[in-house]
């Protein structure tokens, strides 16, 4: 692999109450890339190996953490724990900011970066959130990657049940408590044909804590999820080169969810994993940066 140039854990202002923490990897005048991380995942759970692995393919990537993760701005409103559960068994209620307010962060970042529009790839709720940015501000993306995600239609992409209180349950505050809750949940969810070894799944909960907790942060990130609307439509207008990829294991965004939106966008690819669940196993960074690098060429043709 080649040494790739990666900046400082940076700070951009991108609305009146939001500033984004973010790192960039690779030569600025490469291909534009932003990721965007799912449910209360910061940056880092975009592997540096990875985003040095895209930036070898030929991309500038910018990773971020997400408005209340990590060490972007926390945001404020109280959610309790009996809304997200009406809004799980209805997808109504109030939400103190909506999928769409996110998407313009991103967007936001681009900005600051002086941008004018980028590929964009999404994993889970990030997968979401760049939908939305591809539906609202079509002009702003050049290529989308949606990973292990769902179109907001209530009939597919559904989560398994009995994850629903492992979500629910209060964030470990102690730290060892945190890292041991956060690996158990990992193997969870994760890929049963590539089983993370506990050692890389332990530093990864590690760094997570050290970053900061936000508990109340995840539960506005859920009320986003769960009163999103369904996008199916809306995706059908999309021109852009699209890339769907989902395991077939994924307990945590069933595949019908990855089916859907393949199937709402014209011309999309579609690439289901035998074996995969809700994670990204190392074992795959060849093959899913491959797929990214791909549609983005479908963008950009050799004239």
């Amino acid at each position: 692999m080649t040494n790739q140039t990666v900046s400082d854990e940076l700070f951009a202002p991108v609305s009146a109450d939001v500033e984004l923490c973010y790192q960039t990897f690779g030569d600025p005048s490469a291909d534009p890339l932003l990721l965007v991380m799912g449910l209360g995942g910061p940056m880092i759970w975009w592997d540096a190996e990875f985003c040095n692995l895209l930036a070898d393919k030929g991309f500038f990537v910018i990773r971020y953490d997400n408005r209340d993760t990590g060490r972007s701005s926390r945001q404020q409103g109280r959610v309790r724990r009996a809304d997200l559960v009406r809004a799980f068994l209805t997808g109504r209620g109030n939400a103190p900011y909506s999928l769409s307010d996110m998407a313009d962060d991103g967007l936001g970042l681009l900005d600051h970066l002086g941008i004018d529009s980028a590929h964009v790839v999404g994993i889970s709720m990030g997968g979401m959130i760049v939908q939305t940015m591809a539906i609202e501000h079509a002009a702003r993306v050049r290529s989308m990657t949606s990973i292990m995600s769902t179109t907001g239609k209530r009939s597919v992409g559904w989560q398994d049940p009995k994850l629903l209180p492992r979500l629910l349950a209060g964030r470990q505050v102690e730290r060892e408590a945190y890292v041991n809750s956060a690996v158990a949940f990992a193997k969870l969810i994760g890929s049963p044909s590539y089983p993370e070894p506990v050692e890389r799944a332990t530093k990864r909960s590690e760094d997570t804590f050290d970053r900061g907790l936000n508990g109340s942060g995840v539960l506005r990130h859920m009320m986003a999820i769960l009163t999103q609307p369904n996008r199916s439509r809306s995706l059908h207008s999309l021109t852009i080169p699209s890339q769907v990829i989902h395991g077939l294991s994924d307990r945590m965004v069933h595949v019908s969810g990855g089916r859907a939106t393949s199937a709402s966008i014209p011309g999309s690819e579609l690439l289901l994993v035998d074996g995969m669940g809700h994670d990204l196993p190392a074992e795959l960074w060849e093959s899913v940066t491959d797929a990214i690098r791909r549609t983005a060429d479908r963008a950009n043709p050799t004239p």
